[in-house]
């Protein structure tokens, strides 16, 4: 036997259940990985506890939860030729990755081998929100001179994003609670608090404008860029849905380019791309470490280790 963190009705963080499960095992054109380290995303909690969420991903209950992995693989079935036993992994497996074996087939599940530099934590971390952040900016265009506007700097895909239009030579301001303005310098983002009167606060931040921006969170980033003159192609936002408004691009991580990931870990590698963890829990603790995220006032990613 082993464990999966498993939910049978939707709901808040109440529903999820660390549970023995029957151990699963690698078929042909799969690997099984022994998870160590799971990275939760809004969007986790997001499908657990909205049915009509859920339905957009073709996820029903019961269902394991989350979506972002890393570890080591441990067995691989016939047919496999780009991954053996013992290598190192990080990637997806939507809605069950949060469990102590996780079976994969790639490339249909993403997954990549893991530098021997980064360690599973920040491994597991990278694929929704990494990945997010490269559509997002992608889809805008950052380059040398352009100040970029970027709403919900400080969540898990908001500290890529940030630290990735600056390596394109883009001047960054970031909105935020006032408690993460201290996070957001040190990441070398201006700050600026969300809400009404969002692009007075950033006219005043920034008298030379604002050339581009990304919404994180839902639109209110995306429409203080349009009242301050942004063009809406160069506007993107990944969790506005229907409600993005008209012109701006609507992205997400399956929109990033192929070789999107071996950017983000060379960035790593290179000591170029900080990835903040705000917390580690262990799977038992499941329930507190979704409480948090669900929160929406992490500085950082939220890892779950088993």
């Amino acid at each position: 036997m082993s464990r999966a963190v498993i939910y049978e009705a939707f709901g808040g963080p109440e529903v999820l259940e660390l549970r023995e499960v029957p151990e699963p095992h690698a078929g042909p054109g799969e690997v099984r990985v022994r998870v160590t380290a799971a990275g939760l995303n809004p969007m986790d909690w997001a499908i657990a506890a909205r049915p009509e969420v859920a339905a957009r991903f073709g996820i029903t209950t019961p269902s394991g939860f989350g979506s972002d992995l890393a570890s080591v693989i441990d067995e691989v079935g016939d047919g496999v030729t780009d991954f053996a036993v013992g290598d190192r992994v990080h990637g997806g497996a939507l809605g069950r990755a949060v469990a102590d074996f996780v079976v994969v087939r790639p490339p249909a599940d993403p997954l990549w081998h893991t530098p021997r530099e980064i360690g599973d934590e920040v491994a597991s971390v990278l694929p929704v929100a990494g990945l997010t952040a490269v559509a997002a900016l992608a889809a805008i265009r950052p380059e040398p001179g352009d100040t970029v506007l970027i709403g919900g700097a400080a969540g898990g895909v908001g500290v890529f994003a940030l630290q990735l239009a600056q390596l394109a030579g883009a001047t960054v301001i970031g909105t935020g609670a006032p408690e993460t303005f201290a996070f957001l310098r040190q990441l070398g983002a201006e700050p600026v608090a969300y809400g009404a009167g969002l692009a007075d606060r950033v006219r005043a931040l920034s008298p030379g404008g604002v050339t581009a921006a990304t919404d994180l969170f839902g639109t209110e980033t995306a429409e203080a860029a349009l009242a301050l003159g942004v063009a809406p192609e160069r506007i993107s936002t990944v969790a506005a849905g229907p409600d993005a408004p008209d012109g701006v691009h609507a992205t997400g991580a399956v929109d990033a380019g192929p070789d999107a990931m071996e950017r983000i870990t060379a960035a790593i590698l290179a000591d170029r791309l900080t990835v903040p963890i705000a917390a580690a829990f262990p799977v038992e603790k499941i329930r507190d470490a979704v409480t948090l995220q669900a929160g929406r006032h992490v500085h950082g990613k939220i890892v779950v280790t088993l």
